[in-house]
């Protein structure tokens, strides 16, 4: 089970071998500089001992987090990851110097005469400075835990609203055919099973293509209402992007809802995508917007693009209703 105070991130490891490395090499040369002896030695010496301490930590800890600690109660952890903490510095200075003095590098009378001693003492430091970087990765895990929580309760609220939205519209759909064509009826209630099969599943995020499947699917669904007077324009290659569960489908829905008109034997929908500015464009030739205000749909549809992707959803023509889809960088606690 996932557990926020042992998930140590490969970018952290990065940042902590970087401190080891400059933290080694600034106190190893203010050492050296006091004693009088070479600056440059005193450098390349601090910057060994500091990447063979982070590479222990990196295999004690590592290996600790994911095989030993969370077979064990709690209340072994702490000294555990003192022991194991001490050994990656007691370690890693004795083979530290041992490279060194095989690079012939010229070394402090200590490291060559009390290196036991002096090992254990960076030991010590070196579970002091792990334990500080632990406060900090585990506050940091806890933030993305709590946000995550956060965008994973929104998404929950929001969708509870769009799925009746979609449901109402074709259960409408179909009510009205019943009365005129029951075979029209029947193919409707096997589409809207197929489509809700498609896309009732827990990711908040889908790849672009399955979410185009999606919305050819619903064009389907309401061409049985129409007629098949609604025409669906789309590019034979779509980009591999993740995009917001429903996000396009909804778009479609809305010019459908909005923008036939019974007087026009056709309602064209375009869907392009630009893959520069990683934006995502509707536009259909159906009635003019009367207001820039989103209802209760594309309100949520903005939120959720905005919680999920950091984008945003933008009017960008009102005679022929031209919508924007920007995609930012999706969040990091959702994939697709």
């Amino acid at each position: 089970m996932y557990n926020i105070a042992l998930h140590i991130k490969s970018r952290d490891w990065v940042y902590i071998l970087l401190i080891g490395i400059l933290f080694g090499m600034f106190l190893s040369s203010l050492g050296y500089i006091l004693l009088e002896k070479s600056l440059v030695d005193g450098a390349i010496f601090g910057i060994i001992v500091g990447f063979s301490i982070t590479l222990f930590s990196l295999v004690f800890i590592s290996y600790m987090n994911k095989n030993i600690l969370p077979k064990l109660k709690e209340v072994y952890w702490l000294p555990l990851s003192i022991l194991f903490s001490f050994l990656s510095g007691f370690l890693g200075t004795i083979l530290g110097t041992t490279l060194a003095k095989a690079a012939h590098l010229e070394l402090i009378d200590a490291f060559e005469n009390q290196i036991l001693i002096i090992a254990l003492l960076v030991g010590v430091l070196t579970y002091i400075v792990g334990a500080l970087l632990y406060r900090f990765v585990k506050m940091r895990n806890q933030k993305d835990f709590i946000d995550h929580q956060y965008v994973q309760s929104r998404l929950r609220s929001l969708e509870t609203q769009l799925n009746p939205h979609f449901l109402f519209n074709a259960l409408n759909s179909i009510a009205e055919l019943v009365h005129h064509d029951k075979d029209k009826a029947e193919a409707a209630v096997l589409k809207v099973s197929s489509f809700l099969r498609n896309t009732m599943n827990e990711k908040a995020l889908l790849s672009l293509p399955n979410e185009m499947k999606n919305v050819r699917d619903y064009v389907e669904l309401e061409n049985i209402r129409f007629s098949g007077k609604i025409h669906l324009f789309m590019p034979s290659v779509v980009p591999r992007w993740c995009v917001p569960k429903f996000s396009i489908q909804l778009l479609v829905e809305n010019a459908i809802k909005h923008g036939f008109n019974i007087h026009n034997k056709t309602l064209n929908i375009w869907l392009s995508f630009d893959e520069n500015e990683k934006r995502i464009v509707l536009k259909n030739d159906g009635n003019s917007m009367k207001s820039l205000k989103f209802g209760v749909g594309l309100s949520n549809l903005n939120q959720r693009v905005e919680l999920l992707c950091g984008g945003r959803i933008e009017v960008h023509e009102t005679k022929e209703p031209t919508f924007y889809i920007y995609l930012g960088e999706c969040h990091e606690n959702f994939d697709c």
